[in-house]
C-alpha cells in the first residue's frame, strides 16, 4: 500500500497496521476496558446532521481561527501525544515541521521523544507544551519554567490522567516501556523486521523533558510506574490556581467535561479548556467531547476558549464541532497513524486531506469563514420533533 493510496483516516490506520508491530500498533488504537467510550466519540459524530444553505457565494474561503491568542491557518490542530518516536523514528520533529507547514498549532508531550527546544526550532507556529502534574511541586515549576525559555505559547496541563487506564490490549501482549513483551509480543515484533531495523539504526529512544526520571533502557523507572509514583492524584483546584499564577500567560487544562468544572477553570483564570476523554484511554463509558460541547459552551463560551477532542476523522466532523461553538478541534489517532505509516510525509498528506475537506465542506454548507457556522446548520436525530 503507498502513501498516494490513501485517502482517509482507515487508509492510514490500514497502513500503519501494515507497518507496525502488534503490540505498537494497539497502543495507538486501542483504549480502556471495552474501549466503548473510544467507538462512541466517532459515533457521536453520526447523530448530528448538516443543514446546508446553498447560493451563497463560495468563491473563496477563509478557514482561520483565532484560539488562546494563535492565529491557526486552519481550524484543528495536532494535540500533543507521547511516544512518538516509537511509532515512527522521526517522531515529534515530522509532526512539528509538518503542522508548521499547515500554519496550525502543534504539541510536544512531559512523555514526549524530542525536546521542547528542538520542536521550537523545527516549528515557528504556535506550540502547546501538554503536561502532568507531579508530586513534586519543584518539578512542575521547573517545567513550566523550561516551557517558557522555549518559547512555548501555551501550557496545557492533563487533568483526567491522575492514574493510568485500563488497558487490556497492552496487557495481552505485555507492551511496557521499557519493554516488557511476552511471547505473543515478541512474536509480533520479530515479523515486522522494517520497524525494528528503523528503530535501533536511529538515536536512542528517550524522554527528554524527564530524562532524570523516567529512563527507557530499563534503569530509574518504567511509564507505567511513572503514572502511579510520580502524578499526583491529591491534585486541587488550588493546586492549579497557582501554576496558572506562575506562568501568567495562555493556560489550557485537557480532559474537562462538565459544565460545573468548565466555571471552575474560568474561575481561576485559564483562558483555554479541551473537553476530552483522552481518546476514549481512561475512563470508559465517559461522554464524549462532541456530546458536551453545546452545553458547556453555552455555559461559558464567552469566557473562555472552548475546544474538543476524540474521534475526529473527517473535515463534516470539525464544522459540526465549530457549529456548536468550538474555537478549535484537536486531532490525534488522525494524525499519529500516518506519522507511523510514513513519517513527515504522512502527517503533511494527512493534515492536507483534512485542509481539502474543511474548504469543501465549508463550501457546501454556504460559509464563507468559520464564524459563518452556527447551530442553525445542525440538527440532531434524536431531538427532532
Amino acid at each position: 500500500m503507498r502513501l498516494a493510496d490513501c485517502h482517509n483516516f482507515h487508509d492510514f490506520r490500514r497502513m500503519a497496521r501494515r507497518r507496525l508491530p502488534g503490540p505498537i500498533f494497539d497502543y495507538i488504537d486501542g483504549a480502556a476496558d471495552d474501549e466503548v467510550t473510544l467507538r462512541r466519540n466517532t459515533a457521536a459524530f453520526d447523530d448530528c446532521d448538516l443543514v446546508p444553505r446553498v447560493l451563497r457565494g463560495v468563491g473563496a474561503v477563509d478557514m482561520s481561527v483565532t484560539v488562546m491568542g494563535q492565529k491557526l491557518a486552519m481550524p484543528v490542530y495536532c494535540s500533543p501525544t507521547a511516544l512518538q518516536r516509537l511509532f515512527h523514528h522521526q517522531g515529534e520533529r515530522a509532526v512539528a515541521a509538518a503542522a508548521g507547514k499547515f500554519g496550525t498549532m502543534f504539541g510536544v508531550s512531559s512523555l514526549g521523544t524530542v525536546s521542547l527546544e528542538e520542536a521550537r526550532r523545527i516549528s515557528n507556529g504556535p506550540q502547546v507544551y501538554q503536561f502532568y502534574f507531579h508530586k513534586d511541586r519543584g518539578l512542575n515549576r521547573a517545567m513550566m519554567e523550561r516551557a517558557r525559555d522555549a518559547g512555548v505559547q501555551v501550557m496545557m496541563l492533563t487533568v483526567d490522567s491522575i492514574t493510568g487506564g485500563n488497558r487490556e490490549r497492552d496487557k495481552r501482549t505485555g507492551f511496557a516501556i521499557p519493554f516488557r513483551l511476552n511471547l505473543a509480543g515478541i512474536t509480533q515484533f520479530a515479523i515486522k523486521p522494517r520497524w525494528a531495523i528503523e528503530h535501533f539504526t536511529h538515536e536512542r529512544f528517550r524522554l527528554p523533558q524527564l530524562d532524570a526520571h523516567v529512563d527507557m533502557g530499563g534503569g530509574t523507572m518504567s511509564i507505567s510506574r511513572y503514572f502511579t509514583e510520580m502524578l499526583d492524584p491529591s491534585m486541587t483546584w488550588d493546586d492549579v490556581a497557582a501554576m496558572v499564577r506562575d506562568w501568567g500567560g495562555q493556560f489550557c487544562l485537557k480532559g474537562i467535561m462538565s459544565v460545573e468544572d468548565a466555571k471552575r477553570a474560568v474561575e481561576i483564570g485559564c483562558t483555554g479548556i479541551v473537553l476530552s476523554n483522552h481518546g476514549g484511554r481512561q475512563l470508559d463509558g465517559s461522554r464524549t467531547g462532541f456530546d458536551q460541547l453545546a452545553e458547556i459552551v453555552d455555559a461559558v463560551g464567552d469566557r473562555i476558549d472552548v475546544m474538543m477532542d476524540g474521534g475526529v476523522q473527517r473535515g463534516t466532523h470539525v464544522l459540526k464541532a465549530l457549529s456548536l461553538g468550538a474555537k478549535a478541534v484537536g486531532l490525534g489517532r488522525y494524525y499519529l497513524f500516518p506519522l507511523a505509516a510514513a513519517g513527515q510525509a504522512g502527517v503533511e498528506r494527512a493534515l492536507e486531506l483534512m485542509r481539502i475537506e474543511i474548504e469543501r465542506d465549508m463550501k457546501l454548507m454556504g460559509c464563507t469563514s468559520v464564524d459563518q457556522l452556527g447551530r442553525d446548520g445542525l440538527r440532531f436525530r434524536s431531538r427532532a420533533g
